[in-house]
């Protein structure tokens, strides 16, 4: 996009702001949301990165949007002072597991409405992060204009779900919520949710052992840690609540 495009991007979005003179020049009364100030986007692809984050800049006029391209670099930026308006992250991240990421965002700014891109586009990954809590889902073959859609709802108060979305309802006999399970999930280490999406494909102690490259009883050891995390007994109950939670998606 040249410098024409956007300026005319951000005087098309931004306009006179409360209070300020409009077009008469007498103060005219402004009832939408404050501007957007500053945004935190969060995307393991650097290329996709930079053009979200200069396609926010410009559309929105954001003096501030820091970028992060894992987990790890988020949580430091959200350490120190930074404190964004606006949260956008990828659900795929590479240090992260499942809704793991979504769940450590959203404890370390609690009240930033965090919106949620993904090239997974299903119901049940779409009703899991929503339940998780987040305030826009935005699959990543969206057009411009209705990313910039989205992000105005979210700033708007209003939750965004992407196009033909249709809510999946809970396996019978699911006894936790989504977001209490997704909450769980994010609680193990790194290794035992490696475990658990090889427990969810069905493989055995001994072949987890082999891919993961450590001993049987190693393996053993994080699979009873994490059936304690959990709060189950055995590894078919692990993976079935995981499925039932319409989280084993996004694990794989």
């Amino acid at each position: 996009m040249n410098a024409t495009e956007a300026g005319t991007a951000m005087r098309g979005r931004g306009g006179p702001g409360p209070g300020l003179p409009g077009a008469g020049g007498q103060g005219v009364p402004d009832h939408r949301a404050p501007a957007i100030r500053s945004a935190l986007v969060i995307d393991d692809h650097p290329l996709y990165c930079d053009a979200l984050a200069s396609m926010m800049e410009a559309e929105f006029a954001i003096r501030r949007v820091r970028k992060a391209t894992s987990l790890d670099a988020a949580l430091q930026v959200l350490r120190g002072r930074f404190v964004p308006d606006l949260v956008v992250l990828d659900l795929n991240l590479p240090d992260v597991s499942g809704l793991s990421g979504f769940l450590k965002i959203k404890e370390r700014a609690p009240d930033v409405p965090v919106i949620v891109i993904s090239a997974l586009r299903s119901d049940e990954v779409v009703g899991s992060v929503m339940a998780a809590g987040a305030a826009g889902f935005v699959t990543k073959d969206v057009e411009r204009q209705t990313f910039c859609d989205a992000v105005q709802d979210v700033w708007d108060g209003k939750t965004y779900l992407p196009p033909g979305y249709r809510p999946v309802a809970q396996a019978r006999g699911a006894g936790l919520g989504v977001a209490e399970v997704s909450r769980r999930i994010a609680d193990l280490s790194h290794q035992q949710g490696r475990i658990l999406r090889l427990i969810c494909k069905g493989k055995p102690n001994k072949l987890i052992a082999h891919e993961m490259q450590l001993a049987e009883a190693t393996v053993k050891a994080h699979i009873t840690a994490l059936l304690r995390r959990l709060g189950v007994q055995n590894r078919t109950q692990a993976a079935l609540m995981v499925r039932e939670a319409s989280i084993w998606r996004e694990l794989q």
